[in-house]
């Protein structure tokens, strides 16, 4: 093999890894009204995986705030607000964390995934054998 052809592996490999990568910026999507809501930007510190609103598009009111949360998030800028909490790693899915809804201020068990598509996010919020799944989109930068 040629030195070019070396090089065109290497960089197809690191773009294969790149989009399975989970972190960055992502668009949520609502399951119900399919409607575009904030842009969340997923992040790892010390293994584990977390998530903050960076931005909400459309807000109804300027500067909303996390109303119906409980506890040290309540009254809370949804902007800033750290709503994807200590998920690990397993083979392809993180989960053994939680997901905060703003919407309705509860707080779910949470599971992640890419999708088939590499820009796709599969995002899981579970009470027990009860649960919705939204699709995020991945926001090129």
């Amino acid at each position: 093999m040629t030195k070019f052809s070396y090089t065109l592996i290497f960089m197809l490999a690191t773009s294969l890894l790149r989009a399975q990568d989970i972190t960055g910026k992502w668009k949520t999507i609502d399951d119900e009204t399919g409607e575009e809501k904030s842009i969340v930007e997923i992040y790892e510190s010390d293994g584990k995986i977390y998530g903050k609103i960076v931005e909400v598009l459309n807000p109804k009111k300027k500067n909303p705030v996390c109303d119906k949360c409980e506890g040290e998030n309540k009254g809370k800028p949804i902007v800033g607000l750290q709503i994807i909490d200590g998920l690990k790693k397993d083979d392809d899915v993180y989960n053994d964390g939680n997901i905060l809804n703003p919407s309705n201020g509860k707080v779910y068990n949470c599971r992640l995934k890419i999708d088939e598509d590499p820009n796709t996010l599969q995002v899981r919020g579970y009470i027990a054998f009860f649960y919705k799944t939204q699709y995020w989109k991945r926001v090129k930068e």
